[in-house]
């Protein structure tokens, strides 16, 4: 185990303030991705859709984001953490004004497509650069930062549609400059976009990154004035040691013998994939219909998901303070269990639904007492086992569990993985509800009840383990289950 760390007591408010501006991420990839709620309707009045382009416009933006997921590892390896955050924030910038001016869908589609580049992106870059940053006793409360910015970004955004379209007498009215409150949705993203753009131009570089690149000494600068390290030159060397070779990092150093990936990378895939197919965005993209179902009107749905909302937050922060005391695997452990009790009370709550038709021409499903009341608790048990473990843990472990000569390409593939396994729970709950919901949180049950034997078996502890060590998980972890 490294010992170059520095103690608790060396930690000073430099780390914290690099880390919450790369998380500032983050918060545009919860605003960016959750700021088309509040505009959806007015778009399909105002370019008269059907509910399949709807629906495209919507998830869109999802391909984007696995897109600029996978790309965003390769281009940090080549030109540093730093360049890809500015990129991102070029990409949330643009995004946001084409979004705003748009004057048909297929150009409102392509810059959403844009802005989930910079969500991909983001979504790999934080987590990647506030680990390697981090001192190991305390990286888990750092990295979780990403999920706290995730959830505020998210609540931002519903908070900023519902300021504005208040503001314009509804979504569709004229707000400002003859603009509709919902093109102003999406420019007001513009602001935080500039604050990360000015912020990430401020971070120092990953001192493993600038190791990798033999620029020894501003990696010295790095881990003392920031990380608090004191031996710098052990921890150089340490670096140096876990990166192996000079030859620049690529995919192609995922290649292992388990169906063409090395065993971590495959974790990292599987952490993300489980992490959406318990359908957590099913609660937040279709949380005012769910509302509707077990009898509040649409105004008093859409309090419920802000509601939603800052619970989210509340529960984050419950997780930041104990992760790097309590360990990931055992919270992503009990986290399984009540994502799967509360999901399994939900499908067998709507087993008691009654199909109702809609003035659309569709139909609903309808709860009556007792069962509306245990879905609508359940639903938050639900968000709340989530929003404490799995929400923000699986970020912080995507950031630690992969060794330093692989790290950013395997979590570009992980992150990947997450934006697509994204698409195809959004795209696909629909059909699911329309057969019943009892089907779709069935199958979501089944999911969470998978990850506990998969965390079980195959995810390592990580807590207070140096990055550089990392290379060592698999044989520990054997070591430890022989003895």
């Amino acid at each position: 185990m490294s010992t170059s760390a520095a103690p608790p007591s060396r930690i000073n408010g430099r780390i914290i303030g690099i880390s919450i501006g790369a998380a500032l991420g983050g918060f545009l990839f919860g605003f960016d991705t959750s700021v088309i709620n509040g505009a959806v309707d007015s778009i399909g009045e105002e370019f008269a859709l059907g509910s399949a382009l709807q629906g495209f416009a919507v998830s869109s933006a999802l391909l984007g984001c696995a897109v600029g997921a996978w790309f965003a590892g390769p281009i940090a390896n080549r030109r540093g953490r730093i360049p890809v955050m500015v990129i991102a924030a070029l990409m949330f910038l643009v995004s946001s004004i084409g979004s705003g001016l748009a004057f048909g869908v297929w150009d409102l589609i392509l810059w959403r497509v844009i802005g989930g580049l910079g969500v991909g992106a983001a979504s790999v870059i934080a987590p990647a650069y506030i680990a390697e940053v981090s001192p190991a006793h305390v990286r888990g409360r750092l990295g979780s930062l990403q999920q706290l910015a995730i959830v505020l970004g998210i609540f931002a955004a519903l908070l900023s549609d519902a300021l504005l379209a208040g503001a314009a007498g509804g979504a569709d009215q004229v707000l400002w400059f003859g603009q509709e409150a919902w093109r102003w949705m999406f420019i007001a993203e513009a602001i935080p976009a500039i604050i990360y753009g000015a912020f990430a131009l401020r971070l120092p570089e990953s001192p493993r990154y600038l190791v990798a690149r033999g620029e020894y000494d501003k990696a010295s600068a790095v881990l003392h004035d920031f990380t608090g390290i004191v031996e710098v030159n052990l921890k150089i060397e340490e670096i140096k040691k876990s990166l192996h070779r000079e030859d620049q990092e690529s995919l192609r150093d995922l290649r292992g013998p388990s169906f063409g990936l090395k065993p971590i990378v495959w974790v990292g895939i599987l952490l993300s994939v489980f992490q959406q197919f318990v359908g957590i965005n099913v609660i937040f993209y279709y949380s005012t219909t769910l509302w509707q179902s077990v009898g509040f009107d649409e105004s008093n749905s859409l309090l419920i998901s802000v509601i939603t909302s800052i619970t989210n937050i509340v529960v984050t922060i419950v997780a930041i303070l104990l992760v790097d005391r309590v360990g990931r695997r055992i919270m992503l452990l009990w986290g399984s269990i009540g994502m799967a009790v509360s999901l399994g009370v939900m499908a067998l709550a709507f087993s008691f639904a009654t199909v109702v038709p809609t003035d659309d021409g569709g139909t609903t499903a309808q709860l009556a007492a007792p069962w509306s009341g245990i879905a609508l608790v359940a639903a938050n048990v639900f968000v709340i086992a989530f929003g404490a473990t799995w929400g923000p843990l699986v970020w912080v472990l995507l950031g630690e569990i992969f060794p330093n000569r692989i790290r950013a390409g395997a979590l570009a593939v992980a992150a990947a993985a997450q934006w697509l396994a994204n698409f195809v729970v959004s795209t696909t709950f629909p059909a699911l509800a329309g057969v019943g919901l009892t089907l779709a949180y069935g199958l979501y049950a089944a999911m969470a009840l998978l990850s506990y034997f998969f965390v079980l078996a195959k995810v390592p502890e990580t807590k207070g383990r140096e990055l550089e060590d990392m290379d060592d998980l698999k044989v520990e972890r054997h070591h430890r289950s022989r003895s």
